[in-house]
């Protein structure tokens, strides 16, 4: 099998949150405390985001942060335009909330202030990935901005793949990022109910690192090659150690060139 190293590659990593720096330590705490994990960084801040990102070369990353109240949602959006104004190799996705009063107006400055992308998180929003909250956001960006959704979790039963299958079929022309590899722990029922659409990505986060190699593989291969993508879940995880892992799987030249940039820039059109 043909060894890789990260600086072979052209790499986006497609999944990282940044906080602001009076909230980044509790926020990045409360991750940790919400799924019983220790944190890889205590500090969830673009500068120590860059600073792991340097050690395997990144060169964009897609940065966000969740909106838990909708009163988030307009401070939120300010400050990952700033963010993103100040780092240019930042890929920045929105926050919206189910209950935010004027979906579309929100939608029309994020697009104004040149974000990429929306995020989601069911399971911190409490809000199914299929409840008329959600579709209200769907709504108001298929076919303008591709969603970042949060995907399974065994705990709760706000985003489980059988969910994501039903947005699917209602929005066939939304654009889908669907985290950590379609079922953070939920990969069985993922793999039983998704399949490779050209309007869906899947990202590594929180996945590969999480399961066996040949689980990971197969998984990988079940959704396509062309249809997985890396990410980091920083400050989860190291980017480093997430991109050895990937590395680590067997795949061709190519094929990790598809799932470390190619695929995501085709898909944002970058």
């Amino acid at each position: 099998m043909e060894q890789f190293t990260p600086q072979d590659f052209e790499i986006y990593d497609m999944h990282a949150h940044i906080f602001p720096h009076k909230i980044s330590e509790k926020a990045t705490e409360s991750i940790g405390q919400f799924y019983d994990i220790t944190m890889h960084y205590s500090i969830g801040e673009s500068e120590r985001l860059l600073e792991a990102e340097q050690q395997i070369g990144t060169k964009r990353m897609l940065v966000c942060s969740v909106a838990t109240t909708p009163k988030q949602v307009v401070s939120i959006n300010n400050f990952i335009h700033e963010e993103c104004e100040k780092h240019p190799e930042m890929i920045g996705f929105a926050a919206l909330h189910g209950d935010f009063e004027d979906i579309a107006g929100e939608v029309d400055r994020v697009i104004a202030m040149g974000l990429h992308g929306i995020k989601l998180h069911a399971d911190f929003q409490r809000t199914p990935i299929d409840s008329p909250k959600s579709y209200r956001i769907y709504e108001a960006i298929e076919g303008r901005l591709p969603v970042l959704v949060h995907m399974g979790d065994y705990r709760h039963d706000f985003s489980h793949p059988t969910m994501l299958a039903k947005v699917m079929r209602d929005f066939p022309k939304l654009k889908i990022f669907a985290s950590h590899l379609g079922g953070f722990a939920a990969w069985d029922e993922a793999e039983a109910v998704l399949n490779s659409n050209e309007n869906v990505l899947f990202d590594t986060s929180s996945a590969i690192g999480m399961m066996s190699p040949e689980r990971a593989v197969r998984l990988i291969r079940h959704y396509g090659v062309d249809r997985c993508i890396f990410g980091t879940d920083f400050p989860m995880w190291d980017p480093k150690k997430e991109a050895e892992t990937l590395l680590s799987l067997g795949f061709t030249f190519e094929d990790y060139q598809k799932m470390f940039s190619g695929n995501a820039r085709a898909f944002l059109g970058i």
